[in-house]
């Protein structure tokens, strides 16, 4: 009792830890985290980004896809599975804090031939143990190594976290992508339609003797120039659609009949996009929380180098039964016991453990940079985003107001035409110009839906609300 009552103060200082104490880095200012690009982008509004951002398109075959993607894609089980990881690193940790025990039992049996007597002697000896130890966390390396894995696990999750925004984005922008091209092949189709129809006309003006065969020449450029985009579009959509089905974890071939596969029209959100504001996209990038936790871990483990320059100590104990027979074990004679401290210290005399403290003080360092760099790089994106947005978004109106403008005059043309107010050139020009305008804005319908999920790719929404990791 007296050797534990010397311990005592060394019991009182466990909680005491070694190594530098983690401190979040300061935030950046408001100013510099201001999303500039929303302030003067007419299509967003400084709303708060809804938990599950794709239900904004307002399409019930994408909210499908996304909800099986973040159920069953690979990606996602993979990130899950290294949380699950993460989290049996933390419960090892974690037993280090308790004491280890081992109990034994032993029966042994020796001869001895002794010649003087002319005889053979057999000794019988039985045995039972239960020994204990405890290590006193006298200079915190055990709570810097629970420190670090709790870390470790944050870090885990926000992995997961970032998995669900990579899928369910890449989900919407594939299946946005098989619908444009979608669109587009049937904007060849009708184009290839009308110009056929011009074609047929065309011949019948240079068999009445009213055209020429260069008039019957450049109406097939156009109708083969048309047919020629069909199966380019065609092989483009089911591309697309093979890359959905194995982000939603079914073989390709299962998309094919899918509602998904039928899409003809790009979805799009019909209103101002919600993007908040800096300080909320910071707080919610999963990528930004991950760097984080991995900074924090890392400077734990410092910590945990640093105790390893210091002398452990550990408390044991035993107790032990033996005797020649069986049944003598239990009696007084037959019990033995020991306790007390051990207590050990690799001396760090050729520099090796301070040689770790460095590589870890090295390791933190990096990942404070990476950190900062993941917090630039939020906002990068989140600008960068913004920009395409609003441009694609403008491009769109103006293609849109343009498609009116050469509808209109593609029809005042063929109908001047007929009543031979306008040439045969003249109605080739307007229709030619409508179909290249009416391409253009199926192009700029699928470009708009790509940037405006780049734009909620880039806020790191889509991760809240969602089913629990597979």
């Amino acid at each position: 009792m007296k050797h534990l009552a010397a311990l005592l103060p060394a019991l009182l200082l466990a909680a005491c830890a070694v190594g530098p104490d983690y401190k979040r880095p300061a935030a950046l200012p408001p100013e510099q985290v201001r999303l500039t690009e929303a302030l003067e982008n007419g299509a967003v509004t400084p709303s708060p980004l809804p938990e599950q951002w794709w239900q904004l398109f307002k399409d019930p075959e994408l909210d499908r896809l996304v909800t099986q993607a973040l159920a069953k894609n690979t990606d996602l089980r993979v990130a899950a599975a290294n949380l699950q990881r993460a989290r049996s690193v933390l419960s090892e940790a974690g037993a280090a804090r308790l004491p280890t025990s081992t109990a034994k039992a032993q029966f042994s049996n020796s001869r001895q031939v002794i010649p003087a007597l002319g005889r053979t002697v057999t000794n019988d000896f039985f045995s039972l143990g239960f020994d204990a130890s405890y290590e006193v966390d006298l200079f915190g390396g055990i709570s810097r190594s629970i420190e670090a894995a709790l870390a470790d696990t944050a870090s885990a999750q926000a992995a997961v976290d970032a998995a669900r925004v990579a899928v369910a984005a890449e989900t919407a922008r594939a299946y946005a992508s098989a619908c444009g091209f979608g669109e587009q092949a049937e904007v060849a189709q009708e184009t290839e339609s009308l110009q056929t129809r011009t074609l047929d006309l065309t011949q019948r003006r240079l068999n009445a003797g009213r055209g020429t065969r260069s008039e019957v020449d450049q109406a097939t450029v156009l109708v083969e120039q048309a047919r020629a985009q069909i199966p380019m579009f065609e092989a483009q959509r089911r591309s697309a659609l093979y890359a959905l089905a194995v982000l939603t974890g079914d073989p390709p071939a299962a998309i094919l009949d899918s509602a998904a596969a039928k899409c003809r029209t790009v979805p799009s959100a019909g209103e101002p996009l919600p993007v908040g504001d800096g300080q909320a996209l910071l707080a919610r990038r999963p990528d930004v929380r991950q760097a984080e936790r991995t900074l924090a871990a890392d400077t734990a483990r410092i910590g945990v180098a640093t105790a390893a320059l210091y002398p452990s100590i550990s408390l044991l104990g035993g107790a032990s039964l033996g005797a020649t027979q069986f049944g003598n074990l239990g009696t007084s004679n037959s019990v033995g016991y020991s306790v007390g401290p051990l207590i050990s210290w690799n001396f760090p005399l050729n520099g090796a453990a301070h040689a770790r403290v460095r590589q870890n003080e090295a390791i933190a360092q990096g990942s404070l940079a990476r950190f900062d760099a993941a917090v630039l790089n939020a906002l990068k994106e989140a600008e960068q985003a913004l920009a395409r947005a609003g441009g694609a978004t403008s491009r769109e109106e103006a293609l849109r107001r343009a498609m009116t403008a050469s509808s209109d005059a593609a029809r005042l043309s063929r109908i001047r035409f007929d009543y031979g107010a306008d040439s045969f050139l003249q109605l080739l020009d307007a229709e030619r110009q409508r179909a290249q305008t009416r391409a253009a804005l199926a192009q700029a319908e699928a470009d708009r839906a790509d940037a405006q999920i780049s734009v909620f790719k880039a806020l790191g929404g889509g991760w809240q609300g969602t089913s629990p990791a597979p």
